[in-house]
């Protein structure tokens, strides 16, 4: 789910690199080195850079991008998974049929399946991951799959779903870790070690330095494009450019916009920018005065010129609602919130808060650039906001769980997750019960356009209630080396296809 150290399964999906994730040009290119000069070299080590490794490999029970980044798809699969466009495509099963109305999924597995430690895949494996999804609540995804009612395996290679009402989000919830599918009764030890179906066995993990995959020979489907690839953690930026310059990496993902010059042709590299579902939300307490006030939180967001933002963080696209542009349901919202300093002014005059000091509570790791700009937009309207920068463990706990703060600004990566908006328990506080019954009826909309239709509407009013201001969409810019083939370019920071990547001699 994120791009920071793992953590407990009930945070939030959250990401945390100090760097706002840049770029200038649009997404959905591919790699510009896919015509490498020499032949892919199979028995190939790709070498890559990535930011924050996860603090422990048990991605049943942790949560966060880290984990997804590196195992998903790599290590281990699902009946189901998704391209960078966020498409649902088969994995272990082959193909998936629902029922008219929408309540029961029936999964044909692929065949000649087996795990990392040799045990043949069956319908039954998929059946006990699912059922512990379900029925364990510290299980990552357990909520999700709320109304899965029964999961059966009529033969070893039918995997079927019932639910008690329709689920939009059923497919997708499954190309995630709830989705996973492991060996049943399996001994492996989770927090250090991995045993999955997917074209990459975890071959070393050097904690605090780097993950090595090796290719699985066994793998049931294509096989990956080179031999290894390690994966080495490399958190400051600067030492993740000068890496790639001394010939260290092939590829370095999450480079910084400030620093990306310094890799722009030298020693062969070519720098992709990639589209993200990375919202960086300013958040609102609307729980406690004076954010319970919508005059107070409309004269904040009309304070913020977002292009001018944008172009301050050398990052991504302007969002202005709770749904970017990656996810069904979205809608250019900018009419909401246009910059407008007078209106902020006389809206803050409306709500008797002329002199309103303000403090924003933001993890230390992502710098000043946002923070200082905000307390030069809010100083403009009569705004004194106070900086408190904070380690992200006492974000969790004091904004988060507790929800104590006024102010919040982090990034929130997972796609589809505007079901926070419907939820009064979480750290917004946002309520609003015509939200929650649209965002109900999204979800148990069959028909995917009604659905999204149902989550624009929900969008809008959040949007127009002004319960948080989504500064921006982020991009991601990546330096790829010569002779690199088939790197993601688009959403790398939840998940990393490494076995579609070649490298040439």
């Amino acid at each position: 789910m994120i791009r920071i150290p793992a953590r407990p399964a009930s945070a939030a999906a959250l990401l945390v690199p100090a760097v706002l994730l840049a770029g200038c040009a649009g997404g959905g290119q591919t790699s510009p080195s896919d015509a490498p000069a020499g032949e892919p070299n199979p028995d190939a080590s790709l070498r890559v850079g990535l930011v924050l490794e996860p603090t422990n490999l048990d991605i049943r029970r942790t949560s966060g991008a880290a984990l997804e980044q590196i195992l998903v798809d790599n290590v281990y699969e699902g009946l189901v998974t998704r391209t960078q466009e966020n498409e649902i495509v088969p994995a272990l099963a082959s193909s998936w049929e629902m029922s008219e109305d929408g309540l029961v999924y029936t999964f044909t597995l692929e065949e000649g399946v087996v795990f990392h430690d040799g045990g043949e895949l069956t319908a039954q494996d998929a059946v006990a991951s699912l059922e512990e999804v379900v029925s364990d609540e510290s299980v990552v995804g357990h909520d999700d799959l709320a109304n899965v009612m029964s999961v059966t395996a009529p033969d070893d290679r039918t995997v079927v779903v019932e639910l008690t009402e329709p689920n939009q989000n059923l497919l997708f919830t499954l190309t995630g870790p709830a989705g996973l599918v492991f060996d049943e009764g399996d001994e492996t030890d989770l927090q250090s070690d991995a045993n999955g179906t997917g074209p990459f066995t975890l071959a070393e993990w050097n904690q605090g330095e780097s993950i090595v995959l090796e290719r699985f020979d066994e793998y049931w489907g294509e096989a990956a494009g080179v031999a290894e690839v390690v994966a080495s953690y490399i958190p400051d930026f600067t030492a993740g450019v000068n890496a790639a310059l001394d010939g260290s990496l092939d590829v370095l993902t999450a480079v910084d916009p400030q620093l990306a010059p310094q890799l722009d042709g030298a020693n062969g590299f070519t720098l992709t920018t990639g589209r993200t579902t990375d919202k960086y939300v300013l958040a609102f307490n609307s729980a406690e005065a004076p954010l319970d006030d919508a005059r107070v939180r409309e004269a904040l967001r009309l304070a913020i010129d977002h292009d001018a933002l944008v172009e301050a963080v050398g990052a991504g696209v302007t969002q202005y609602g709770p749904i970017p542009e990656l996810d069904p349901g979205y809608e250019d919202l900018s009419d909401v919130a246009p910059f407008d300093p007078d209106r902020a002014r006389q809206l803050l005059a409306e709500a008797g808060q002329e002199d309103l000091e303000l403090e924003l509570t933001i993890p230390a790791f992502y710098g000043t650039t946002a923070s200082t700009f905000l307390v030069s937009a809010f100083h403009d309207v009569g705004v004194e906001l106070t900086v408190n920068p904070v380690e992200f463990s006492t974000w969790l706990q004091d904004v988060y769980t507790n929800g104590d703060y006024q102010l919040s600004f982090v990034n929130h990566v997972e796609p589809r997750d505007f079901g926070a908006w419907a939820n009064p328990d979480y750290y917004f506080h946002y309520d609003s019960a015509e939200v929650q019954e649209l965002y109900a009826q999204a979800i148990a909309a069959i028909d995917p356009d009604e659905s999204a239709d149902l989550l624009a509407q929900a969008a809008r009013i959040v949007a127009e209630d002004h319960a948080a201001d989504w500064l921006y969409t982020g991009e991601t810019i990546v330096a790829v080396g010569p002779g690199v083939a088939g790197f993601p370019v688009d959403s790398i920071n939840s998940r990393l296809d490494l076995a579609s990547v070649t490298l040439a001699d």
